[in-house]
């Protein structure tokens, strides 16, 4: 393992914005990362992880030393007929991890499809899509304390799962670095083609028997169709939480805006989709010079090349407070802004 000085992480990060770390180091096992963080060196030194960079906005050269942990391997640690447990290294792709779930028949994150990050990502945001979210297949993750160097196992509930959010997020944030995660998935396919567009884009697809493939390729057919890709123009994804707002807040903007579309919780709030509240308020489309809001989809703001962390942040910060304006409705950044 190296630990190398001034390491530009614009390839680090699917926005692809110029930032450079102090000092960097891939570990590539447990093991490796414990060593790393009981080296005298770098005891009191400050520590930055990033993992596959698709949740990120760098706004800034981090002086610290940063870890990427690139720890590979999927492995089934206990199985029964109707139940597999899936260890999976943190430096796994998301994707690549879904597909072979899907390609060995093991159902639960086939909604999850094409997915940006790593499995190390997956816990810490809790991801989700089309009624489906990490903590449901969640079974333990594991992660090593910075300060001690010792693994530490967190079962699903000390995890605190919220939406996109976890223990990770908050109380222990920046406190672990997430090395692997067990995922339980079933033999038994329990399908959910009822959110967004799945049903429709099956029939369209000529699906007449559901099968895990099918499903995933469906969310896949969606996605391509309207997020862009990190590879072709500098994104993150989804940029804000889709916002949660009480009964009597819905039904009083939904006099005022009838076409607003509302999901009941079962906590009786109700979430509405960020990016309708966005393209209403004008900024689907939106360009700034190498900056703007994705033209397909309201909710991803987008770095066309050469663009700045700081200007996408002051970007997110006006569209913030526009919808407040017009809704009355507070949106919160989904992605992680350094």
């Amino acid at each position: 393992m190296q630990v190398l000085s001034h390491f530009p992480l614009t390839n680090l990060n699917t926005f692809g914005l110029e930032a450079e770390a102090r000092y960097y180091a891939r570990v590539t096992s447990a093991g490796e990362l414990t060593s790393l963080l009981r080296d005298a060196r770098w005891k009191d030194f400050p520590k930055f992880v990033l993992g596959g960079g698709s949740n990120v906005l760098l706004t800034r050269d981090i002086n610290a030393l940063v870890i990427q942990p690139d720890i590979r391997g999927i492995e089934a640690v206990k199985e029964t007929n109707e139940t597999v447990w899936l260890k999976a290294g943190a430096g796994e792709g998301w994707h690549s991890f879904v597909m072979y779930c899907v390609n060995h028949n093991l159902a639960g994150i086939e909604n999850l499809s094409l997915i940006p990050g790593t499995v190390g990502a997956a816990p810490m945001q809790n991801i989700g899509a089309y009624g489906v979210e990490v903590k449901d297949v969640i079974e333990t993750v594991e992660a090593v304390s910075l300060d001690s160097g010792e693994l530490r196992i967190f079962s699903a509930s000390e995890c605190r799962f919220g939406y996109r959010e976890s223990i990770f997020k908050h109380e222990l944030k920046d406190r672990y670095i997430i090395t692997a995660a067990t995922f339980r998935l079933s033999r038994k396919p329990e399908f959910h083609v009822e959110y967004g567009d799945i049903q429709k884009t099956l029939e369209t697809m000529g699906v007449t028997e559901l099968s895990l493939k099918a499903v995933s390729e469906a969310v896949m057919h969606i996605r391509r169709s309207k997020l862009p890709d990190p590879a072709v123009i500098g994104n993150a994804g989804s940029f804000f939480k889709n916002p949660e707002i009480t009964r009597e807040d819905y039904e009083k903007s939904k006099a005022l805006f009838p076409d607003m579309p509302g999901y009941p919780l079962e906590n009786g709030n109700v979430k509405v989709p960020a990016g309708w509240l966005i393209e209403k308020a004008g900024w689907k489309g939106y360009r700034e010079g190498a900056i703007g809001v994705h033209e397909r989809q309201a909710l991803v703001l987008v770095n066309y090349g050469g663009g700045r962390g700081e200007d996408l942040i002051a970007l997110s910060r006006k569209i913030q407070s526009s919808v407040k304006q017009q809704f009355g409705i507070q949106l919160n950044a989904e992605v992680n802004l350094v």
